[in-house]
């Protein structure tokens, strides 16, 4: 039978679907048609008591919920309740005016009965408690929940971003997933869109209590022109009947107003929790026995003062003093049955470590200070996020890889306007930026000054000025560049990234790249590894290239070049080597795009000997000799980029791997190539000498 109900319930509303498609249009028609159509009294009787069971209901509902988006509907509701309160306000007035003469039922049973038994047929009563349910609904209710719902959107607004980044510090540190976390920015958006729709909503209500006093006036002066002067009727009989009937029109909709403006603070009012409302009034107000005692003793000391009404103070006092002793009860009956009266037990051990406290470090991390979280919040228009994304998908097609992703996190710790990126979990660089400011940086030919702040270039360590965007126009005429915030985030962190790209890659992006190699050279991946070079000798191979900037996006020349000397050797040095003059020309190329003739560093015949005289020995420098060749490596690099020529340094190919290694340590940006790495069509002309006179 509960089978067959289910199913029968199931397929009704199956059947009825579009019927809750229709209920928004025909209830907008029926409150049109109400504004237009005259309306005899019983369907006015049906329409009042409809729309008083709906405030309850609404009330009920917003009793009941526990969060305030478990009743998103509720400004739609309150949108249509009061739309429909108005029409019939419209819809009675257009009776009282037409048919009130012929006495108070002529508009119907429930106005008749609002205005002679709610108010005991005095119209001056009624006007009185008329007006108070105004005020109270006016001044206190809808305008108290109206600055709550203002109060809690300008709030929600505020903190979106900060909740939106610990959402996703919960999803990088994996204590959550990804629907989870789209659950959750869902919610937090639907929470902004809630507050903000009833910000706007109470202002109906508001304008609802302003159109019951304009309609009340109109009813009572139109039914005393229209009584006196149509039908005949003296002022008191005009006075009594239409008076009533209006306070009577007034009162049964200004009732389920205040029940729905009651319903509507509710709403905005209450804080999340696990609880109801009425769970959260009784289980925090009426919890402390010691709060229920001291009202029973200011109870009974008011009860017992000479003239005032001594039996109801002394009935509360009991009733206080009762509720207090209940409490103690409970609270005593509750320790006992936990067994909290009995010796403590001993303490207990601390847990053993697991797994689950293991926590993963992410690759690439980049924390911001609080005021630069507009950057990185898409909901404010921040730019870096996507920024970032183009720069990683520029790493990709220059170096040859996919860097990992940069998981974003906001840190109190760090300064405000500070920045910080990490790589492992260590720090690999910061800086600070100004949102809503430009950075001028002086490339080394400007024409004027700018006013501003003095501070660095955070990628290049140029001089640079941050301006104000008054200035941009001045700064771009003297010679500056200038950029935005998140530009200058982006190419710092651009830089570190081509920085340290060795670090990056990982087992993982090797097999990766392997595998889409594999998808056109299947028979060369499968004949170089694992056959001639395991997957760690191939990555520490290809480290090797990126630490010297050597862009590996061109593995089949790579896998080709082991595939013929792999078999003979299992040195990765000499190795990378090989594959250095394998990628010769493209290295040349990054260097000297376009250019036959290569501008390069050489170093003095003299010197060369030397060098390779020690490599030959014992393969290490003096340090008199690695000192001095470092100075003269600093001045003959300085006078070189001075000149405008690239940074490079040719030597012969048995000296390059100990060069490189030995000044990348303090020229970091200088590159050192083999002769045999200098394509034939290529001409070389040494424009600086290193230990030359």
């Amino acid at each position: 039978m509960t089978a067959m109900a289910a199913l029968l319930d199931k397929q009704w509303w199956l059947t009825n679907a579009p019927m809750k498609v229709l209920a928004g249009p025909l209830l907008i028609m029926l409150i049109l048609s109400m504004m237009i159509l005259p309306l005899p009294p019983f369907l006015l009787d049906l329409l009042f008591t409809f729309n008083i069971t709906l405030a309850v209901m609404v009330l009920l509902v917003s009793m009941f919920t526990q969060k305030p988006l478990d009743f998103a509907a509720f400004p739609a509701i309150l949108l249509f309740t009061t739309l429909l309160r108005l029409s019939l306000n419209v819809a009675s007035t257009r009776v009282i005016l037409m048919e009130g003469h012929q006495g108070g039922a002529s508009a119907g049973k429930v106005i008749e009965a609002f205005g002679e038994f709610l108010v005991g047929g005095n119209f001056a009563v009624g006007l009185v408690v008329f007006l108070i349910l105004v005020i109270i609904n006016f001044m206190v209710i809808t305008k108290g929940a109206g600055r709550i719902a203002e109060v809690g959107a300008r709030f929600m607004l505020d903190a979106m971003p900060g909740k939106q980044m610990a959402i996703d510090a919960d999803l990088n540190a994996g204590l959550i997933g990804e629907d989870e976390a789209r659950k959750r920015r869902s919610d937090v958006a639907q929470e902004a869109d809630f507050y903000g729709s009833m910000d706007g909503a109470s202002k109906f209500v508001r304008g609802d209590a302003i159109a019951g006093l304009v309609i009340m006036v109109v009813n009572i002066i139109g039914g005393l022109l229209i009584g006196m002067m149509q039908h005949d009727m003296s002022f008191n009989d005009a006075a009594r009947t239409y008076t009533l009937m209006t306070i009577g029109d007034g009162l049964v909709a200004q009732i389920p107003a205040l029940v729905i403006s009651t319903a509507a603070g509710v709403t905005v009012s209450r804080v999340n929790t696990e609880q109801d409302v009425g769970q959260q009034m009784i289980s925090q107000l009426f919890v402390n026995p010691q709060v229920m005692i001291l009202a029973a003793a200011i109870m009974g000391m008011l009860g017992l003062i000479p003239g005032m009404p001594n039996l109801v103070f002394l009935i509360f006092t009991a009733l206080l003093g009762g509720l207090a002793w209940y409490l103690l009860r409970h609270r005593e009956q509750v320790l006992v049955e936990q067994g909290l009266e009995q010796p403590p037990p001993a303490p207990q051990e601390a847990p053993e470590a697991s797994w689950d406290d293991v926590q993963l470090v992410d690759t690439l991390g980049l924390e911001v200070g609080h005021r630069l979280i507009p950057l990185v919040d898409q909901r404010q228009q921040g730019e870096l996020l996507g920024r970032i994304k183009s720069v990683r998908k520029k790493f990709a097609q220059d170096v040859g890889f996919l860097p990992p992703v940069v998981h974003i996190r906001d840190n109190l710790e760090l300064k405000p306007n500070a920045y910080l990126v990490s790589l492992k979990d260590a720090e690999i660089g910061r800086s600070e930026v100004f949102p809503g400011k430009w950075l001028a940086i002086d490339p080394g030919q400007v024409t004027g000054k700018l006013e501003g702040t003095p501070t660095q270039d955070p990628a290049f360590g140029l001089p640079a000025v941050w301006i104000d965007s008054n200035q941009r126009e001045h700064a771009q005429v003297f010679g500056y560049t200038v950029v935005d915030a998140s530009t200058v985030v982006a190419t710092h962190l651009n830089h570190l990234m081509h920085q340290h790209a060795a670090e990056m890659l990982g087992r993982a992006e090797v097999q990766n790249l392997l595998d889409k190699l594999g998808e056109d050279q299947k028979s060369l991946v499968e004949e170089v590894v694992p056959k001639l070079i395991s997957l760690t000798q191939l990555q520490r191979l290809l480290q090797n290239l990126l630490l010297e900037e050597v862009p590996i996006r061109d593995l089949r020349s790579i896998l080709d070049t082991l595939a013929e000397h792999a078999p003979r050797t299992q040195d990765l040095g000499e190795l990378t080597g090989v594959v250095r003059i394998a990628l010769g020309r493209a290295i040349v190329q990054q260097w000297f795009p376009g250019e036959r003739e290569l501008r390069v560093l050489g170093l003095d015949t003299q010197l060369e000997q030397v060098l390779l005289q020690a490599m030959s020995g014992n393969g290490a420098l003096e340090p008199g000799l690695a000192e001095t060749l470092m100075q003269q490596a600093e001045k003959a690099l300085a006078r070189q980029e001075a000149a405008g020529d690239p940074p490079v340094l040719v030597v012969q190919h048995s000296l390059r791997a100990v060069l490189a290694r030995f000044l990348r340590r303090r020229l970091r940006h200088l590159v050192v190539m083999s002769q045999a790495e200098i394509p034939d069509d290529r001409t070389l002309r040494v424009t600086q000498l290193i230990g030359g006179k």
